[in-house]
C-alpha cells in the first residue's frame, strides 16, 4: 500500500521551513528529513521514516507558492551561505551557481528539490498539486 506524505506548500517560505514541513510530513511534529540538499537526498534513500519497500509518494500541495518562495532570490541567498562554508575545491562552482541564481537563471531550490525527489524516489514519487 502506497504511503502518501503531504507537503503543505503554503507553509514554505524558504529552505528552513521546507525542511520543517517535509520532516513533519514524514516523521511527525518536530520530525527530521534533512536540513540541506545532500541530507534530503540521503533521507530519500531509505531508513529515515519512509517505507522500506519504497512505496511512497509526496503530494506537494500549493507547489506554486513553494516555487516562488524557493525561487532565484532564495536560491542565491542559499548558495551565498554555502560558499562561505564550502571546501576550497567547491567554491568556484558554487560562486558560479550563485551568480547564475542572482541573475535569475539556472535551477532554483524548488527545481533542485523536485529533481532530488524524482531521482532518488522515482519519477512517480511526486505529485505537484
Amino acid at each position: 500500500m502506497t504511503v502518501t506524505y503531504v507537503i503543505e506548500g503554503s507553509r514554505i517560505t524558504g529552505p528552513d521551513s521546507f525542511w520543517s514541513v517535509v520532516g513533519e510530513a514524514v516523521n511527525g511534529p518536530g520530525g527530521y528529513f534533512g536540513r540541506n540538499l545532500d541530507a534530503f537526498a540521503d533521507c530519500l534513500s531509505g531508513g529515515m521514516g519512509t517505507p522500506d519497500d519504497g512505496d511512497f509518494v509526496f503530494e506537494w500541495r500549493d507547489h506554486t507558492v513553494s516555487a516562488r518562495a524557493l525561487g532565484h532570490p532564495e536560491t542565491a541567498r542559499y548558495l551565498d551561505r554555502l560558499v562561505a562554508r564550502a571546501h576550497e575545491s567547491n567554491r568556484s562552482r558554487l560562486r558560479e551557481e550563485y551568480a547564475q541564481a542572482a541573475a535569475g537563471r539556472g535551477p532554483t531550490l524548488f527545481d533542485r528539490l523536485v529533481a532530488i525527489i524524482r531521482d532518488r524516489a522515482g519519477p512517480d514519487a511526486l505529485r505537484l498539486l
